[in-house]
């Protein structure tokens, strides 16, 4: 894949074309984003959120980043944790899903910091951060890279990288997990969002994401130590953990 080519799902799209359509899904899906993670999942996102957070460790002062943070789960969970001296930022890339986070994390009485900006030129400061992590996100970016180099370059020595995302499932599974991906979740997409098409793109940006062991290299070669990967419900998903350096 060349520098100005990439993958949105199955189509190889420019990309400045695949940043402009992926905005397109999310704006799409923002009001009824949290609905539909509950039916497609029967609820187990939250269960891999919440594994997700026991992993972090996340402690009283503590700077936290939520990164393509959305709904905000995972920043209002860190939010009760860091306590006032902490700080946690729920950032996103779509205005449309993190106004949900940000009118989520206030209604929760989290009066944390929410801010638009790209994964791949995060506006924070070298080693500013103890934890960073990214939920079922990094897949969506066009250069997943540049965004783990970035990741690493905003958090501390010592501290922690926690990327929670689709992956790949269990061979003994695979013919059941296709049949519901490329049936059921766009006909749960038309039914309860009015919207198909965005939920098959999420099947196949899932088949294109890079596997367990090729995500875990790519977070060794963005400078990451120690990584290391959980796999959650037969590999549908999986957590990987890195520490910079």
């Amino acid at each position: 894949m060349s520098e100005s080519r990439t993958h949105f799902g199955y189509e190889t799209v420019d990309e400045a074309a695949k940043a402009e359509r992926v905005a397109g899904v999310f704006h799409s899906v923002a009001s009824r984003y949290d609905l539909m993670n509950d039916l497609m999942s029967a609820g187990l996102h939250r269960v891999w959120k919440a594994f997700t957070i026991g992993q972090a460790a996340v402690r009283p002062g503590m700077r936290v980043l939520d990164v393509a943070g959305g709904t905000g789960d995972l920043a209002r969970a860190f939010a009760r944790r860091v306590g006032a001296s902490g700080e946690v930022w729920l950032t996103d890339i779509n205005a449309s899903m993190l106004a949900v986070g940000r009118d989520r994390m206030v209604d929760d009485g989290c009066l944390q910091p929410a801010v638009q900006c790209d994964a791949e030129a995060l506006p924070f400061p070298d080693g500013y951060f103890d934890r960073v992590t990214v939920a079922f996100g990094l897949r969506n970016m066009t250069r997943k890279d540049r965004a783990l180099a970035e990741m690493r370059r905003v958090l501390r020595p010592g501290g922690r990288l926690l990327v929670l995302e689709f992956s790949q499932v269990r061979k003994a599974l695979a013919p059941l997990y296709d049949l519901y991906s490329f049936s059921v979740l766009p006909w749960l997409g038309r039914q309860v969002a009015g919207d198909e098409a965005s939920y098959r793109y999420l099947a196949e940006s899932i088949r294109m994401h890079p596997d367990q062991e090729t995500l875990k290299t790519m977070m060794e070669e963005a400078g990451f130590s120690r990584v290391r990967y959980f796999n959650l419900t037969g590999g549908v998903v999986a957590l990987h953990e890195g520490v910079a350096p």
